[in-house]
Formats: structure tokens, sequence, C-alpha cells
């Protein structure tokens, strides 16, 4: 197979010509970024938002051209902008050095809602910090809706630090049928994506927010997921721009918030969970991870991070507690070796935990399906 460099991916989109401007996009200085996994290839489109959808052939075109490349499997071109904001009123500005007004809002190519045809719900796993074990709470919920007889997907949103790869043991590339939507790679009975399935696993994402937001979208919009009951999508911690770009663009069913026991961890899933509220999405409950510690000599309960904290929260604010997972070698071996516990050991206890989380998410959206929800305008100043 022919090496793909970046070089040579932008000799060929010199032949890409902007017909605003009778200009090829690498001279305009559109290309944001190059990404080449194997065959694959993803680039970047940094564009003017004024011209919105327009750009959309433009785009299709630079899909085209890679794909002619020797070696190239699949070429994917997402398109990011920013939006400058309203300048401010002159005795608002007044004193203020030139270009000092208010930051940049930030959008994305497109612009209108997400649909994604055939998918019944779409639920978030949220952690307003990291390290808290939303990825193996995320994986493990998806592989227990799927034991429970649900049609289930799994979407890796997470794009600086994508889990997926490893927790599922994907070491192949997504296909493309029609050279314009990704087949999800099917593992355990799941039908997932993650853009750590096209970049190499040592590859930094040194992109900026709007780029983030696109590749998002287009992970809903261009992956061909068929008919499924719940796709899960693992977000990125905290309360930026994925979170937002999902609460805007997409139609969620419901939020699942992931915690420790202790304090610190608390105030962080409070901040997602209220972020989620302002953006009238349900909060579907919240799971107290690492709840306490089980030696896999002894079985001596040791509770570390304290225990029971997620659970108080979960009454005080309002929400359903949907249950506790403890801090278990078992549980972080089988994630680490890509063969989760849910289906490494389906029968142990701590798969039945998952399964029983599971069971509650989806009575919760059974009993809550009223058709889509409009999604909100959220506006990013």
């Amino acid at each position: 197979m022919a090496e793909i460099t970046e070089s040579a991916v932008r000799k060929v989109l010199e032949a890409v010509i902007d017909p605003a401007t009778a200009k090829n996009v690498v001279a305009q200085g559109m290309i944001g970024g190059i990404a080449i996994r194997g065959g694959h290839v993803a680039v970047t489109l940094d564009v003017d938002p004024a011209r919105g959808t327009a750009l959309e052939p433009l785009r299709q075109a630079c899909e085209q051209a890679v794909r002619t490349m020797p070696g190239v499997l699949s070429a994917t071109a997402v398109m990011t902008s920013e939006r400058p904001a309203p300048a401010a009123p002159a005795s608002h500005v007044h004193g203020h050095a030139p270009g000092r007004g208010a930051p940049a809002a930030k959008t994305t190519g497109g612009g209108g809602r997400i649909d994604v045809p055939g998918v019944k719900h779409i639920i978030a796993v949220a952690s307003g910090k990291g390290g808290v074990g939303k990825s193996t709470t995320a994986v493990n919920l998806a592989l227990g809706l799927a034991a429970n007889g649900v049609a289930t997907g799994l979407l890796d949103a997470d794009i600086y630090g994508p889990s997926m790869p490893r927790m599922l043991d994907v070491k192949e590339k997504p296909e493309s049928i029609d050279g314009k939507a990704l087949k999800p790679i099917e593992r355990y009975g799941l039908r997932t994506m993650s853009i750590g399935y096209i970049v190499n696993e040592d590859t930094p994402m040194i992109w900026r927010g709007p780029m983030v937001s696109s590749a998002l979208e287009q992970m809903l919009r261009d992956v061909q997921w068929g008919d499924l009951d719940v796709l899960v999508v693992d977000m990125p911690p905290g309360t930026g721009d994925a979170q937002l770009t999902l609460a805007q663009r997409v139609a969620l069913a419901g939020a699942v918030i992931v915690s420790t026991p202790q304090d610190i961890a608390l105030v962080d899933a409070r901040k997602g969970l209220n972020m989620f509220r302002k953006v009238a999405v349900p909060v579907l409950g919240f799971v107290e991870n690492m709840s306490f510690f089980l030696c896999p000599h002894c079985g001596e309960r040791s509770e570390i991070f304290g225990h029971g904290g997620a659970r108080e929260e979960a009454e005080k604010l309002g929400v359903p507690f949907l249950g506790e997972v403890p801090l278990h070698l078992d549980i972080r071996t089988t994630s680490d070796s890509g063969h989760p516990i849910v289906v490494a050991q389906p029968d142990s206890q701590h798969a039945q935990i998952y399964k029983n989380i599971a069971g509650r998410v989806w009575k919760q959206l059974s009993a809550n399906q009223r058709g889509p929800r409009a999604a909100p305008r959220i506006v990013v100043r």
C-alpha cells in the first residue's frame, strides 16, 4: 500500500478550487488539519460561517479528491468556523484597544439540527471531571442494555482522549460502502464509532473547539447506525464544546451523570447536572462509581473515597439514583484487556450491577417516550 503523507494530501487538495474566489483551498488557508491513520484520512476545513451550507459541495469535492489518492480507503472532510461576536455599542468599548471587544462566539459548519435516522433514543453519559470511570461506565452500560435485549450503539465523543479502541479491543478501521458514510464497527453486539478508530492512539488531537464539534456532528450524521433503540454517547469530561453541541443540535433523551463518592467529585458532577437542566435535557440519574473497594483476595470492603455521596446528592437534587459500582480489580483488568466485565464475566455480581443500572435507564426511556424532543437553541459567547 502506498504511503499517505500530509504533504501528499495537501498537494491533491490544491486541485480543489473554491468557485467564489477562484483559488484552491490550500492557498486560501482553509485546511485546518489533516489526520491520517492507515488508509483513512480526515481533513478539517476552516470556513466562513456566512457562507454556511453553500460550501457543502466544496467539502464533498475535498473528500472526493483525497479518495482518488493511491492507498486511501476512506476520506472524511469536516467544516469548522468561528463567528465574530456582534460589535458592542461604542459606549461599551470606549477606552479599549482596537480588536478587544467581546470574545468570538463559536459555531460549526452546517448549523441545523442533527437527525440520526433509525435511532429512537440518544443518551449522554457525562461527568463534571475526569478520572471518575465515566468511559468504563458508558461501555458497560451499553453492554448491559444490549444484554437486556435492547438494540444499542456506542459513540465515543471524547475527541481528545478516546477510550473505545482499547476498551473494546478494536484494531481495524471503519469502512465506507458508498464513500460518504462510515459503517460502525460491531463489538459484543454493539455498533460503535470513535475518532480513535481513525487516528493513531499516540496522535494528539490538537483541535480547537469548533473542530471538535464538527467532528462529533459527522460521527453522528455520517455513520450508518441503522435501527437502534438506544445510542449511548460517552462524553468527554466537563461542560464544554462537545456537550453544548450535543445539547444544541441533537434531541437528547437524557443524560446519566457519573461521579465518585467524595465531595470534590460531587461538586463537579453537580455542575454537569445543572448544565443539562439548563438546556432542558432530562437527567436520568446518578451512578456512584468506585463506591467502595473490594479486596480481590479476602473480599474485605473498604470505603476509600467515602460512600453514598452520589446517592445523597441525587436525593438532594431530585433525580434518580441508578446504582453504585465498586472499585474492583476485575472491572479494571477486563476493561484494559478490551473485554469489559459485562461480556467477560456476564454472570458475575459486577456485571449484574451494570445490567441493573441499564434496566433502570431503559425503564425511564420507555416511560418518557413521547416523540423527539426539540433541541434547544443555544448561543455561546
